[in-house]
């Protein structure tokens, strides 16, 4: 079925009307296992990416104290009001060590209005993942695998962005495409 969901994923994308990732972001092969991450969210009660089956999750592992990430954080915000629902969320997943307290005065300094706050304050989510920086953002399916990633700092409303992102969200398990989320 994995197998099947990733050759129907390369075919959306191949097809004409379908958009191709940015040149940043980086498909895998074939979906990969993510691994169990254990988080907690605003109120310290205990999350997990498992939580989220059945949407696809970009998931976006930042701190407040990284640079390109608090530039980073209000276009996930923005992307997150466009696109967010029951097909789709972003997940900004902080690895600061001052916990939800710390995320939430960054989200009321920049003006964050839709993400919700999710906190590894261990930050064995980065070692899990293998990321190598901050911000590390992983696109997720809706079984829980990895379809690719992108390292560093993006533009998540640039017009090519939400395209690629848009047609990843319309293709179900079995490899039918839904119908596309409007503009």
């Amino acid at each position: 079925m994995k197998l099947f969901f990733m050759a129907a994923l390369v075919f959306v994308l191949a097809s004409p009307a379908a958009a191709e990732p940015p040149k940043s972001f980086v498909l895998r092969d074939a979906p990969e296992p993510v691994p169990a991450l254990q988080f907690t969210d605003d109120a310290g009660r205990p999350q997990t990416l498992d939580m989220f089956r059945g949407k696809v999750v970009l998931l976006n592992v930042w701190a407040t104290w990284c640079l390109p990430c608090r530039k980073e954080m209000p276009t996930l915000d923005r992307l997150q009001a466009t696109l967010g629902g029951p097909d789709f969320e972003v997940v900004a997943l902080s690895i600061d060590r001052g916990g939800p307290e710390a995320v939430k005065r960054f989200y009321a300094e920049v003006g964050v209005q839709h993400l919700a706050v999710h906190v590894d304050a261990t930050s064995q989510a980065g070692f899990a993942l293998a990321s190598f920086g901050l911000p590390t953002t992983l696109l997720v399916d809706r079984e829980g695998q990895e379809l690719g990633r992108l390292v560093g700092p993006a533009e998540w409303g640039a017009p090519d962005m939400t395209a690629f992102l848009r047609s990843v969200i319309a293709l179900r398990e079995d490899g039918l495409v839904l119908k596309p989320q409007k503009e």
